[in-house]
């Protein structure tokens, strides 16, 4: 992946943590500019996500020859293991704590929905949301990973036109005629849509490199985000964040070759996984003790970003690795016994 990204995917991740802090310590309600910003604004992190994933995807898959059954079988393997064990814990921590936690609850036959990224009101009465309620976003991704593995069987300059029909009917058509879930009528999940858009401009050449212009555009993204609220979802946040991506893809020769970069990067997922839970441990502990929020925060970071990095290489790298030459091997073991019966 482009350094520039995983710088990007890095920031994003960590301005939705500050968004939950306000969230999680202070209901919302700052008492100064800052955490008025990340009040306001920190949700934009998961605009950035969409549109990042949309390009990598899209780059990704480019010049691959796969079947779309095996591109999502690989999606699953890197996006599930984390993302069950992170709700399971969650729901550990209702069953022990909810008591003590506002608006939490948790059941069985929600949990399941959870697990199964099927959009189901949360127990606690706050929306749809899942029980680790971070991974809502998780729902919106595996819906466009699925859609994505349905186009692989068409040539590729049809995917992208094929793949926003069938975004558009889902959430224009299905969604208001009730045939599915309202949580898909949300117009977010086009962002994935701008970053293939993005990559398809990139894949062409027609991103020119360059610091002054694409640090310009970045600015002035920052500033319509400041200045814009999430009314319309796509229009407001979702253009500006694409903006912001298409800037830090054009300025990709002053990030490439940062290590550290690329390793805030990586474990960007786990971040975003991860944190809910650690701000919830900092936040019952602070009201037990009476500790100062921003200091309990202090010590919330270097938590969230230590245990984010043992989930990256443990989870997300190693039994990723595992499981996925695990799945290499019985395929590899199945294709010779299909070919026979074939033949037979």
């Amino acid at each position: 992946m482009l350094i520039s990204l995983q710088a990007l995917r890095a920031l994003a991740a960590w301005m939705v943590v500050c968004h939950h802090f306000m969230q999680i310590f202070f209901d919302f309600h700052p008492s100064g500019p800052i955490g008025q910003f990340f009040t306001d604004r920190g949700a934009v992190g998961v605009d950035i996500f969409f549109v990042i994933s949309g390009l990598v995807i899209y780059l990704s898959t480019l010049d691959k020859d796969m079947p779309g059954g095996r591109f999502m079988l690989n999606r699953v393997i890197r996006i599930v293991p984390a993302y069950w064990l992170y709700t399971l814990l969650m729901g550990l921590m209702l069953v022990c704590l909810g008591q003590w936690m506002p608006h939490s609850a948790v059941d069985l036959p929600h949990f399941i929905l959870s697990l199964l990224f099927i959009p189901a009101e949360n127990p606690g009465g706050y929306g749809l949301y899942p029980t680790l309620n971070v991974g809502w976003t998780l729902n919106y991704e595996m819906l466009f990973y699925l859609l994505f593995s349905l186009v692989f069987s068409l040539p590729r300059r049809h995917r992208p036109l094929v793949l926003g029909a069938a975004l558009f009917a889902i959430g224009e058509v299905l969604g208001r005629y009730g045939v599915v879930s309202r949580f898909y009528q949300n117009n977010i999940m086009y962002e994935f849509l701008l970053g293939v858009g993005i990559g398809m401009l990139y894949r062409r050449g027609w991103i020119a490199t360059g610091f002054w212009m694409p640090l310009a555009l970045i600015v002035a993204s920052v500033l319509t985000l400041y200045h814009l609220n999430a009314s319309d979802r796509l229009l407001n946040w979702g253009v500006p964040s694409a903006i912001i991506v298409l800037g830090c893809v054009a300025m990709e020769p002053y990030f490439k070759g940062s290590r550290i970069l690329k390793t805030l990067g990586d474990c960007s997922y786990s971040v975003y996984l991860v944190h809910v839970l650690v701000l919830y441990v900092g936040w019952l502990l602070s009201e037990h003790w009476h500790l100062n929020p921003y200091v309990t925060f202090a010590v919330c970071v270097p938590v969230i970003a230590l245990i984010s990095w043992g989930s990256y290489v443990w989870i997300e790298t190693r039994l990723y690795r595992r499981m996925k030459g695990w799945a290499d091997q019985r395929l590899e073991a199945a294709a010779p016994a299909t070919i026979s019966r074939q033949k037979y």
